[in-house]
């Protein structure tokens, strides 16, 4: 298996007077990597190793940015935390086993090496394990482009509570108005905006009116194609008021 370690660099970021900007803050799943199918494989495939059965609509219980301990409990009961441990433990092996099918989500990893080209600071907030999201990263071969990567291992709520997000712009120190957040899920819009950061949603047009009502400054199909001078413009003229944000093509 391959050795998890964290070379996040040490970085000036940096950010023109005329910028809405200075950082930016991915989710992991639905946003970096393709992997709700495989997460979803995953986790049937682990409970049904514990000899339990559950259908494709409980397991939608996992794709709103929901912490490992808070799906295990909400599945298996109360556990101990030695229980938890372990069984996060079986569930990412199950995880790994599945990833031959991990794809990056088309647009994302090219952007990130825009950013890191740059010089702007990025960050991972995400609900995922500690490991998971390392061993992901690693898999994509972007861990070196990240200064921070909160987990949900660093909080006690994860998404829609606004933690991961604060946690990320404390330790990226950035004010979050300076920072962008970029989500796929209604619970990731909710937990970026509570923190205060702007938000970008990932999604098709029908699932975009969702991160729009959720309060998404703007939502983009995917980040193909997309320029750090695109999404500033894209920032100036989001407005706090629904009506003036807006669905937008990657391309213009």
């Amino acid at each position: 298996m391959t050795k998890l370690k964290p070379p996040f660099p040490e970085r000036n970021c940096l950010r023109s007077s005329n910028s809405m900007f200075s950082g930016v803050v991915f989710d992991l799943d639905g946003v970096i990597v393709d992997s709700h199918p495989v997460h979803k494989r995953a986790w049937r495939e682990f409970l049904t190793y514990l000899g339990k059965n559950v259908s494709d609509l409980d397991l939608g219980f996992i794709f709103e940015g929901r912490r490992r301990e808070e799906i295990l409990i909400h599945f298996l009961g109360d556990l101990s935390d030695s229980q938890i441990h372990e069984y996060g433990k079986k569930k990412d092996e199950f995880f790994r086993q599945a990833s031959e099918d991990l794809k990056p989500v088309e647009g994302t990893i090219e952007f990130i090496r825009i950013l890191k080209q740059a010089e702007v600071c990025m960050g991972l907030a995400t609900s995922a394990s500690r490991q998971r999201a390392l061993w992901t990263l690693q898999q994509l071969e972007v861990n070196d482009c990240f200064d921070v990567v909160v987990t949900g291992d660093d909080v006690i709520k994860g998404k829609p509570d606004p933690a991961l997000y604060s946690l990320a712009a404390e330790r990226l120190g950035i004010s979050p108005h300076f920072l962008v957040a970029v989500e796929d899920s209604i619970s990731g819009v909710a937990s970026a905006k509570s923190a205060g950061l702007y938000c970008v949603g990932v999604a098709s047009a029908d699932d975009g009116a969702r991160l729009i009502r959720a309060g998404a400054d703007c939502v983009v199909p995917n980040l193909m194609k997309l320029s750090i001078q695109d999404l500033d413009e894209r920032l100036k003229t989001s407005s706090p008021d629904r009506e003036n944000r807006h669905f937008v093509s990657a391309s213009g």
